[in-house]
């Protein structure tokens, strides 16, 4: 064989013991650096075990993500036992927090073993929330609402078909919330304006407990077509979750409050008055839809005959994405109303929103 054949196969050889060298070497650090699927096993009172990877625990609900099945919730009190591979942080019903911390329950307890620390157990209704958000921590607050807009029907002082707009938005932390709503319609008929009418709400609340808070609010409310002006009030009030389950909750609100109404035509007036608000829901129809009432009063306290009761009833159901649809029955009653204007008002109204 000449040198220079003998040159070029040394030649080969080494460019091939290098590709097979550096082939081998990306082979290795793709093993090293491919991270495991994390797997999550339940284990339920029936003997029935769920392999997948646990997405949250709220409420006292478990949603695990499976590949037979997609996302399935398990209530706690049917599990047995639960072991997580990835690190989480644990909110407990004392509001303690446990930071980098796997799932593990046995025998329908949860076990926690922090460092070197002796292992400690907690019945599983004291397993609030898996990874909280900030503001379940303490640290800021959450925003929720709804705008929504409404075509209706009316029939009470005025036969019209309105469109009618809607805001709602809550700023919630562990100490407080904040609630702004709007709420009012516009119409004209035949070149003719027929209905205009507003309310803006403010609300502070500040929680004593889990189910108890004390709050002031004040409002602005304008009727062109009901001689009012304007009403505004401010005043304290004390509130309370009387119900919570979600097939059935009860929010009930009294106070007083100082009432100014500005008239366009009749004379105006000033009066204190005793103030209430109620809203109950329940979610017993299901595929999250929520059936509610609405009520809130204004009794003046000078003349004991006047009230002013604003009533919802409505049924809320999620359409795509985040838009949200609600049919609603309003009535308007008022039987401090000016002459020439209907006590009550009855409109009936399908809203689509948008929620956050």
């Amino acid at each position: 064989m000449s040198r220079s054949m003998l040159m070029r196969t040394y030649s080969t050889c080494l460019m091939l013991l290098a590709v097979l060298t550096l082939g081998a070497h990306a082979e290795d650090q793709a093993t090293e650096t491919a991270e495991p699927v994390p797997t999550d096993e339940i284990t339920l009172n029936n003997g029935s075990r769920l392999v997948g990877t646990v997405t949250g625990i709220r409420d006292g609900v478990v949603s695990i993500e499976t590949d037979f099945a997609g996302t399935l919730s398990v209530s706690m009190d049917q599990i047995v036992s639960m072991e997580t591979s990835d690190a989480a942080t644990l909110l407990l019903a004392d509001d303690s927090l446990i930071e980098e911390q796997s799932i593990e329950i046995r025998e329908s307890e949860l076990i926690v073993a922090e460092g070197t620390a002796a292992e400690k157990t907690y019945a599983l209704d004291q397993l609030l929330v898996v990874n909280p958000e900030p503001w379940e921590t303490g640290v800021g607050y959450r925003s929720t609402g709804i705008v929504s807009f409404a075509f209706a029907i009316e029939r009470g002082n005025s036969d019209t078909d309105e469109l009618d707009y809607k805001l709602e938005s809550y700023w919630r932390s562990l100490r407080d919330r904040y609630t702004l709503k709007l709420d009012g319609e516009i119409d004209e008929a035949n070149g003719q304006k027929n209905a205009d009418n507003w309310l803006i709400l403010g609300k502070y609340d500040y929680f004593l407990g889990e189910t108890t808070y004390w709050g002031v609010n004040t409002s602005a409310e304008s009727d062109e077509f009901r001689d009012l002006d304007l009403r505004y009030l401010i005043g304290p009030y004390y509130g309370r979750d009387i119900l919570t389950d979600p097939q059935l909750t009860l929010t009930a609100e009294v106070g007083g409050s100082y009432v100014k109404e500005n008239f366009i035509i009749s004379e105006d007036q000033d009066y204190p008055s005793a103030n209430w608000y109620l809203r109950m829901t329940s979610d017993y129809l299901g595929g999250d839809s929520q059936l509610y009432i609405d009520q809130r009063g204004i009794w003046n306290l000078d003349s004991t005959s006047d009230v002013v009761i604003d009533t919802s009833l409505g049924l809320a159901f999620p359409l795509l994405w985040s838009l949200e649809a609600a049919a609603e029955i309003l009535w308007e009653y008022d039987t401090g109303a000016v002459a020439g204007v209907e006590k009550l008002d009855e409109t009936y109204r399908l809203r689509i929103g948008y929620s956050w």
